[in-house]
């Protein structure tokens, strides 16, 4: 089936997953903010902000600040904007407009202001149904994408065919795809590992090795896996398998592998993380808003830290490293004394 994809957001995770579509020779309708950017799009093919070396060919762009044209021309809508500003990109469009779409979120965080994830904001506020609702996550850096470097992406959604067919039209010579039903597992996992990763990045900037690193991740996979837990998700530990394919005798998937463990590892790892960045940044004295302004790019991690320490008044899982994370970033407490009782912990 011919589907017309729409892109919402601007910035380098938008530009990466354009990029794949327009690889793909689908025409993308692309919502864009900046006229500087849209400009630049039209006339010369690139994001002069975001992954500025990709040139696209620009008779696969519809590229427009009308959201309401890019989500009418579309029927499967990526929404790539951070979660900070949801609201502020699409909060004024009428309900009707998102009737029969299929939306699926590219937002690594919990919108700030509700401490709730993409899927419940649109049921609350456009009554779009789960069933229509898909999300996209990594391990993937829009970087390497822009680099074409193999990359995977996980799809997931209750509706499993439809989920199916979406990642279809993402596949290439240099991204691998995953489909799996667990809705919500992957998008708090995706919250609680750009926690980690600013956690990553303090214990950097505080100078700590590898060898510490290694044992904060490890243990960091495991408070992501209790949380989990609570609520229910499934596929969490890494080794099981729940049989084999009959036809290829491949073992089943194990999501923890990759868009748990995975996506964490990289998120943590990579010199292209923002959110590594950032906390890097804290760990060496910044201040969150001289962080910030340094960065000049949203590290999810910071809202998220406050947002799950919020929800976790009620859901009570035992998460001392994204506690200590949030107290740093939120409540002052210096970075070097927080890692001390973070230490104290570890095993």
């Amino acid at each position: 089936m011919d589907r017309q994809f729409g892109v919402i957001g601007g910035g380098s995770w938008a530009t990466a997953l354009v990029k794949i579509l327009t690889d793909k020779k689908h025409i993308v309708n692309w919502w864009v903010r900046n006229p500087e950017i849209i400009k630049n799009l039209q006339q010369h093919g690139n994001n002069p902000h975001y992954l500025s070396s990709v040139d696209f060919d620009t008779s696969l762009l519809a590229v427009s600040a009308d959201i309401s044209a890019v989500i009418d021309h579309s029927d499967i809508l990526v929404i790539a904007v951070p979660s900070a500003y949801v609201e502020q990109s699409i909060g004024m469009v009428p309900t009707g407009d998102w009737k029969n779409k299929k939306i699926v979120s590219a937002v690594k965080g919990l919108l700030p202001e509700k401490n709730i994830l993409l899927n419940y904001y649109l049921q609350q506020k456009f009554d779009v149904p789960l069933e229509d609702y898909f999300a996209v996550l990594g391990p993937c850096h829009a970087e390497e994408v822009a680099s074409e470097k193999l990359s995977y992406l996980t799809f997931s959604g209750i509706d499993l065919v439809m989920a199916s067919e979406i990642a279809t039209h993402f596949n290439t010579e240099y991204i691998n795809t995953v489909v799996n039903p667990d809705i919500l597992g992957v998008q708090y996992a995706a919250v609680l590992k750009n926690i980690y990763a600013l956690g990553a990045g303090i214990a950097h900037g505080l100078d700590y090795g590898d060898n510490f690193l290694s044992v904060f991740i490890a243990n960091a996979a495991d408070e992501m896996a209790g949380f989990l837990k609570k609520f229910g998700v499934n596929h969490i530990v890494v080794g099981e398998h729940e049989g084999e394919d009959p036809h290829t005798h491949r073992k089943t998937p194990n999501y923890a592998a990759s868009v748990y463990l995975g996506d964490l590892l990289v998120t943590c790892y990579s010199l292209f993380s923002r959110n590594r960045t950032f906390g890097s940044m804290i760990g060496k004295g910044y201040s969150v808003k001289a962080a910030q302004l340094e960065l000049n790019m949203v590290a999810e991690g910071y809202n998220a830290s406050k947002c799950i320490y919020n929800i976790n008044q009620s859901v009570k899982a035992s998460i001392p490293i994204a506690e200590t994370v949030y107290r740093i970033l939120w409540e002052n407490v210096n970075a070097a004394t927080g890692f001390k009782r973070i230490e104290q912990g570890l095993v």
